[in-house]
């Protein structure tokens, strides 16, 4: 694990956390689960562990680990991030919930990400090398516990009824305080929307999480000025 070469400038305390802009994104029902093949522990993917998750009874096309690295591609390598206006917390199909930091480089191949996963849903934490500080690690639940009080939660699917240009829809929300969204990053299926302020829906075609996250990223980095 590595830094940025552009270090983000993180909220200090909590009360830096609570009130400054950011954006938090949530990526939920992501699939990440580990399974023992031969001696080592593999995370479990549906192009490779077919005969594994047969034998589980799991949904072989529901196994897409893939879709949660996609995401933390788009999403840590965004401006966004770099200029440190950016928070992610991964919710898992099993229920774990990580807190990625924003330093963190995720790494550029599957193999490698799957690696990674695997340390971190086993020894539940991650360390950057040479240092003490955690990039990666598993929290407590629930999510909301961890989010600042009062902020704006917006859920997004394709089924939503509310159909938004996202960049005309993010002048709406209090840009100045910290705003979530929830995205989800399954192959099928949808998250739980309940309790959310909104749930908007961000284009006429079904778009990959990743996608969505690119576009969510772009239209606050439009609206704060980072280029």
């Amino acid at each position: 694990m590595e830094f940025q070469p552009q270090t983000p400038k993180l909220p200090k305390n909590q009360r830096e956390r609570d009130n400054q802009k950011r954006l938090i994104v949530v990526l939920e029902r992501a699939c990440l689960e580990t399974g023992k093949v031969g001696k080592e522990f593999h995370l479990l993917n549906c192009d490779d562990h077919q005969n594994i998750l047969r034998k589980n009874g799991k949904n072989i096309a529901d196994a897409r680990p893939d879709i949660t690295h996609q995401c933390l591609l788009t999403l840590l390598d965004s401006p966004l991030n770099k200029a440190g206006l950016l928070q992610v917390y991964i919710h898992t199909e099993k229920g774990v919930l990580i807190e990625i930091n924003p330093h963190t480089r995720i790494p550029r191949t599957f193999k490698r990400f799957s690696m990674l996963m695997v340390q971190l849903l086993h020894k539940l934490s991650v360390r950057a090398s040479g240092t003490p500080e955690k990039l990666l690690k598993v929290i407590r639940n629930p999510v909301t516990d961890h989010l600042p009080p009062d902020c704006r939660k917006i859920g997004t699917t394709f089924k939503a009824e509310k159909c938004v240009n996202i960049y005309e829809y993010v002048t709406t929300l209090p840009v100045d305080k910290p705003v979530v969204f929830y995205i989800g990053a399954l192959a099928h299926g949808q998250i739980d929307l309940a309790g959310l302020d909104d749930v908007v829906n961000i284009s006429d075609y079904p778009l990959s999480a990743s996608v969505v996250c690119g576009k969510v990223c772009c239209a606050f980095e439009n609206i704060w000025g980072v280029l």
